[in-house]
Formats: structure tokens, sequence, C-alpha cells
């Protein structure tokens, strides 16, 4: 059962999810600000954050940060009524299983929920926008989240985030081939490689990681990620 800390200035939709996840019986703790939820997480170790974006004091972006910088393995699922708004992309560089819009939709929530995994965070190195954006779905699915980049610049921006695992094209823009997994590799020493490639001859003679072949089995891809998040639980 999961361990899950709700942070929302909405008393009634906060304590609302808190009894749903209480009678599936989850442990679920429940604040109204930022500063409530770093003394939370301080006296507690918690599976996942659900936090509003807007609130008084500190932002659900910034609360991200801070919990994160205590805990990297913290997953996050943010929600907002603003999902214009630009600090949402700071959530998403430091790596958020999910943006729900407000109001939420509980059931969705819950399903998320049931899912997210600790420590469960992936990078994804894809040029191809609509390839990287349906692998981010179908991890999100698994419960796994995703920070991507799409280029080599790209790979040198990426926050200081803690992966289990990097998914990386050996073939994307701003550099020669491999130039990309060799930044990967180089930034996220602990993390298990996989280069999703057309080009396997490509690869540099010294990679110890998984070569996948582009077109591949997103099933099997998927199944080869748990095998390796499962070996380090």
């Amino acid at each position: 059962m999961g361990r899950f800390l709700v942070v929302d200035d909405n008393r009634a939709f906060a304590e609302n999810l808190a009894e749903i996840l209480e009678d599936a019986g989850h442990t679920t703790t429940v604040v109204d600000c930022g500063e409530a939820a770093l003394q939370a997480a301080r006296a507690e170790r918690y599976d996942v954050l659900i936090t509003d974006m807007r609130m008084a004091g500190m932002s659900g972006a910034a609360l991200v940060h801070h919990l994160r910088q205590r805990d990297p393995g913290l997953a996050a699922i943010v929600v907002t009524a603003h999902p214009g708004e630009a600090e949402l992309a700071r959530a998403h560089a430091e790596g958020v299983l999910a943006v729900l819009p407000k109001p939420v939709p509980v059931p969705a929530l819950v399903e998320l929920l049931t899912r997210a995994r600790r420590d469960g965070l992936v990078v994804l190195v894809e040029d191809d926008a609509g390839l990287a954006d349906n692998l981010t779905e179908v991890l999100r699915e698994r419960g796994f989240t995703a920070v991507v980049a799409r280029s080599v610049p790209d790979v040198a921006g990426l926050k200081p985030v803690h992966p289990f695992a990097a998914l990386v094209d050996l073939r994307v823009p701003g550099g020669p081939d491999g130039e990309a997994l060799r930044r990967v590799r180089e930034r996220f020493p602990s993390a298990t490689p996989f280069v999703v490639t057309a080009f396997p001859d490509a690869l540099p003679g010294d990679f110890e990681g998984r070569c996948v072949r582009k077109p591949f089995d997103t099933g099997a891809l998927l199944a080869a990620l748990e095998q390796v998040h499962g070996g380090r639980a």
C-alpha cells in the first residue's frame, strides 16, 4: 500500500481524496500549504506527492523542487486550474508523473496513484516528437515519470534529476551519433542506458547497456524497464 502526501488549500477536495485512498488501504497525510508539506516530509517518507500549483507562500513547482532535494525518488502529480502558466515548465523539468486539471478527475487521479512508482524516473532522449510523446504516455501508464530531451544541447540542459534508466536515440540533432548517449552516461552514471536506434552499427565500442532496434516492441521495452526498476527496489 502507498503513502501519499496531499497538498491543497481546498480542504474539502484534499480530505475527500484522502478518504478514498484510505478506504483502499493507503496512508494519506493532508496539508494546506508548501511549508506544512516540507514539515510532514521531514517526519515521514512518502511514495507520491499530490500538490496544487497555486498556493499561498510556495507554488507546487517550488514544492516539487524542495521535496526532491530531500527525497529524489518521490513521484509527483501536480493539479492546477491554470495549465498554461509558465512555472509548470519548471515542474516538468523536475519530472512529474502528470499535470491534471481542476476540477480534478478523481477516478483518473486515483488510478495514477495506484500505479505511481518511487524511484521511477526515466530520461528520454528522442527528437521525434510523436514518438517521444507516445513513449512518455506509455511510461506514465506503467507508473514511470519521464523527462525529455530532443537534442544534444537539451541533454546538457536537463535538471540534476535521479533517473534509474535512460532511453536514448543514438542519432539526435546537435552532435554526432552517440554524443547524446555519451552525455547522458556522463551526467547520470547510475542510470541503466537503453539505446533506441535504427543504426545499431553506430554504437560505441564500450557500450554495456541494452540496444533496442527501431521499430521496436513497446511492450518488450516496458517489460525490460520494469525488470531493471524491480532489480533496484
